[in-house]
C-alpha cells in the first residue's frame, strides 16, 4: 500500500511505502498477542508478560516455518520444565552444585542445537532457555518451584498455540513461493555467471558470484526441511526441492570445471572453430530471456559428439576439449532439469522423479564448534551465577535469566559479540518508550479493551520491524525491553524503583553476556570456515582411500553443504587471509572426480586397477597431510606422475562407459591439481 502526498509540480512528492505482507504479519502477531493476553488475564496466570513475550519470540514471517518450530518449542518447554522440577528441589540445599548441573544441562542443549542445524535445534534451544528462566529467578525461594514451573509452561504454551493458530489463519504465507523465487533467482544468476565463465574474460566479481550461488544452494536445502509442515502436497514438493537442490549443486562444479578446461585450452593450443561456434550458441541460449528448454537437447548432443570425436584422438589438447565438452553437456542437462523442477514446485500431484536415497540431504556437522558453543554457554552461566551468589545481589537471579536468554539465543553464531552489542543498543533505545507507556499512558487506561487499543501503535510498529529481514534482529530486544518493563500483571502498578531494577537487570545481563562472549567466543567466521575446509580435506582423504567404505552420495551432499557454509563466511575474511587461497569449489570437483574412478576399479584389468589405486592412494595421502597441517598446500609432482600413469594405462584400453568416465575424471583431476603443468606425455604399453 502506498500513500502519496503530492504537492505542486515544482516540489518533490513525499511517499510512505508500507509493505502489505509485512503489515499483515505485524497485524497477525498483534491479534495473537491480544488473544494471549486476554486468555492470560481471564485464567489469572501469574506472569502474563511471559506469554506476551513468547508470542513475539515465536513469530516467523513464513507460516510454513511456524509449525515445525512450534512443535519443537513445545517439546523443548516440556523438557526444560521436567529438568527444572528434577534438579531444583533435589539440589536446593547445595546451590553451587545446582548451578553446576543447570549450567552443564544448558551447555549440553546448546551443543546439540548448534550440531543439529535443522528445525529440531529449536527443541534443544528452548529446553536450555526454559530451564534457565524457570530455575534461576526462583533459586532464592525454591519451595514453590513446581507451581511456578507449571505456570511458566502454561504461559508459554498458550502463547505458542495462539500465535501459530492466528498466523496460520490470517497470514498463511507458504515457504513454497520463497523456494520457487529463490530457485529462479539462482538459475538466472547461474546463467549469467556461466555465460561469463565460458567466455574469454573473467571479471573480478566472479568469485563473489560463485560464493553467493554456493550459499544459496545450502540455504535452499535448509528451507526444504520446513516443507512437510507447509501444505497438503508438501512431501511431493519436498522431493522436488531436494532433487532441485541436487541439480543446482551440480551446476556450480560442472560450470566451473568447463571454464577451467577452456581456460587451459586457450592458453595452450587454442579452441577449434567448431568449439568456438558451440560456445557462442550456448552463450546466446544462456543470455536470451526467451530461451526455451527444447533448445537444450541439440546443444547437449553437439557437445557429446564433439567429446567423443576429441577423445578418439587421445592427445592432451583433445582430452581437454573432450572434458570441456562433456562438462558443458552435463551442466546444460542439470540447468534444464533445474528449470523444469523450479517451475513445478508447489503444484499438486506426485512428481515422477528417480528414487531419493536416505542421504539425499545430509548436513555437515562440526562437533568441535558445537562443543565450543556449549562450553562457552555453560561457563558463562556459571560465571553469572558465581557473581550473583558472591555479591548477594537481589536482582542477580533476573540478570542470570536474561543472560541465559541472550546466550542461548545467539549461541549458534560464529561470533555472537557483534549481535549482542546491537541487542544492547536496541534495548537502550526502547527504554524511553517503555517508560513513557508505563508512567504516562497506562495510568490512564482502564480495562482490557482500552489496554489493547493503547498498545497497538507500539506493538504494530515493532512487529513491522520484525517482518523486515534487514531489521528483524532489532525486534527481539525491543519486545523484551518493552514487555518486561510493562509487567502486564492483573493489577496495574507503576513502580519506578521496580522499573529501574528490572531495566538494570536486563542491561547487566546483556553487558555480562557481551563480556563473557568476548572472553570465551573469540573465534570468528574465518576460523570456522577454515575448520569446515579442513573437515572437507579429511573426508576427501577418506573418499580416495580404497580401503574405506565408498559413500559417494553422502560425501557429495556434505561437500555441497560445506561449500555453502564456507561461501557464506568468505565475506568476513580480511584481504590476504589464507582462507582465500583454499578453493572449496576445486575440492568439490576433485571429490566428484574420485567417485567415477572408484566405480571403475572393478571394470578394469589388474594392472590398470593398480595404476588407478596408486593415483588414489597418493591423493588420499596428500589430503590427509593437508588435513593434519590445517592449511592448503601445493600437490607434489609425484602425484601428477601417478595420475599420468593412470591416464596412459586407461588410454590403452577399449573404453566402455565406466572406463570413459574414469578417463574424464583423471583429466579433470589433473587440471584441478596441476593447472599450469606441462601437457600429458603419451606412453604406450603401460
Amino acid at each position: 500500500m502506498t500513500v502519496s502526498l503530492a504537492g505542486p509540480r515544482r516540489l518533490p512528492s513525499l511517499a510512505l511505502d508500507i509493505d502489505p505482507q509485512k503489515l499483515l504479519f505485524s497485524l497477525s502477531s498483534f491479534i495473537a498477542a491480544a488473544l494471549t493476553l486476554g486468555i492470560a488475564f481471564w485464567a489469572s496466570l501469574p506472569r502474563p508478560w511471559w506469554a506476551l513475550l513468547t508470542v513475539y519470540v515465536t513469530a516467523q514471517p513464513m507460516a510454513g516455518a511456524f509449525r515445525p518450530k512450534a512443535l519443537y518449542r513445545l517439546g523443548g518447554i516440556a523438557t526444560g520444565a521436567a529438568v527444572t522440577v528434577y534438579f531444583v528441589p533435589n539440589l536446593q540445599s547445595t546451590p553451587e552444585l545446582l548451578v553446576l548441573c543447570l549450567a552443564a544441562w544448558t551447555g549440553l542443549c546448546i551443543y546439540l542445537a548448534v550440531l543439529d542445524r535443522t528445525p529440531r535445534a529449536f527443541l534443544f534451544q528452548m529446553a536450555a532457555f526454559s530451564s534457565a528462566v524457570m530455575s534461576f529467578p526462583y533459586l532464592d525461594d525454591p519451595g514453590n518451584i513446581f507451581d511456578t514451573t507449571i505456570a511458566r509452561v502454561e504461559e508459554m504454551t498458550l502463547a505458542i498455540l495462539c500465535v501459530t493458530t492466528v498466523h496460520a489463519l490470517l497470514q498463511p504465507w507458504s515457504a513454497t513461493p520463497v523456494i520457487r523465487a529463490r530457485a529462479q533467482a539462482f538459475l538466472g544468476h547461474a546463467r549469467l555467471w556461466t555465460a561469463e565463465a565460458l567466455g574469454r574474460h573473467h571479471t573480478r566479481l566472479e568469485n563473489e558470484h560463485r560464493r553467493t550461488l554456493a550459499a544459496d544452494v545450502t540455504e535452499l536445502g535448509m528451507i526444504a526441511i520446513h516443507l512437510p509442515f507447509d501444505q497438503r502436497w508438501a512431501p511431493a514438493t519436498k522431493r522436488r526441492v531436494i532433487a532441485l537442490q541436487q541439480h543446482l549443486a551440480n551446476i556450480l562444479p560442472l560450470a566451473s570445471a568447463s571454464a577451467n578446461r577452456l581456460d587451459q585450452l586457450r592458453e595452450s593450443s587454442g579452441l577449434t572453430a567448431a568449439l568456438e561456434a558451440l560456445l557462442e550458441d550456448i552463450g546466446d541460449w544462456l543470455l536470451r530471456e526467451d530461451s526455451r528448454l527444447d533448445e537444450v537437447g541439440p546443444l547437449v548432443r553437439r557437445c557429446e559428439a564433439m567429446a567423443l570425436e576429441a577423445e578418439a584422438e587421445a592427445d592432451w589438447s583433445s582430452l581437454l576439449a573432450a572434458s570441456a565438452c562433456i562438462r558443458i553437456a552435463e551442466f546444460l542437462t542439470a540447468l534444464a532439469a533445474s528449470r523444469r523442477l523450479a517451475d513445478r514446485i508447489g503444484s499438486p500431484g506426485r512428481p515422477v522423479l528417480k528414487a531419493m536415497t536416505a542421504d539425499s540431504f545430509v548436513l555437515a556437522r562440526d562437533h568441535g564448534v558445537a562443543a565450543l558453543a556449549g562450553l562457552a554457554t555453560a561457563s558463562a552461566i556459571m560465571l553469572y551465577c558465581a557473581v550473583w551468589i558472591l555479591l548477594a545481589w537481589p536482582n542477580g537471579s533476573a540478570t542470570a535469566a536474561f543472560a541465559a536468554l541472550i546466550t542461548c539465543s545467539f549461541a549458534a553464531q560464529d561470533d555472537p559479540a557483534p549481535v549482542i552489542g546491537r541487542y544492547l543498543v536496541a534495548t537502550l533505545k526502547t527504554f524511553p518508550l517503555a517508560a513513557f507507556y508505563l508512567f504516562v499512558v497506562l495510568p490512564r487506561v482502564d480495562g482490557y479493551e482500552l489496554l489493547i487499543i493503547t498498545l497497538a501503535p507500539a506493538l504494530l510498529w515493532m512487529g513491522y520491524i520484525q517482518a523486515d529481514p534487514k531489521r528483524s534482529p532489532q525486534a527481539l530486544p525491543m519486545f523484551s525491553c518493552f514487555i518486561v518493563a510493562m509487567g502486564f500483571l492483573a493489577r496495574f502498578q507503576a513502580d519506578f524503583a521496580l522499573f529501574v531494577n528490572t531495566g538494570l537487570a536486563q542491561l547487566t545481563g546483556i553487558v555480562a553476556t557481551l563480556a563473557v562472549t568476548r572472553m570465551f567466543r573469540s573465534a570468528n567466521a574465518s576460523w570456522t570456515a577454515r575448520r569446515i575446509l579442513r573437515a572437507n580435506w579429511g573426508d576427501l582423504a577418506g573418499l580416495a582411500d580404497i580401503k574405506r567404505p565408498f559413500l559417494a552420495d553422502r560425501w557429495t551432499a556434505m561437500a555441497v553443504d560445506r561449500l555453502g557454509q564456507v561461501a557464506a563466511r568468505m565475506a568476513f575474511a580480511v584481504p590476504g587471509d589464507a582462507l582465500h587461497a583454499a578453493d572449496g569449489l576445486a575440492d568439490l570437483r576433485i571429490g566428484r572426480n574420485i567417485i567415477p574412478i572408484r566405480r571403475a576399479l572393478p571394470r578394469v584389468p589388474h594392472d590398470v586397477r593398480h595404476r588407478l589405486g596408486a593415483a588414489l592412494a597418493t591423493l588420499a595421502s596428500f589430503y590427509r597431510e593437508q588435513w593434519r597441517q590445517g592449511h592448503a598446500s601445493v600437490p607434489p609432482d609425484a602425484m601428477r606422475d601417478q595420475i599420468d600413469a593412470a591416464l596412459n594405462a586407461l588410454l590403452e584400453l577399449e573404453l566402455d562407459e565406466p572406463r570413459r568416465r574414469a578417463l574424464r575424471a583423471l583429466v579433470g583431476m589433473r587440471c584441478n591439481l596441476f593447472p599450469v603443468s606441462p601437457p600429458l606425455v603419451r606412453t604406450h604399453g603401460g
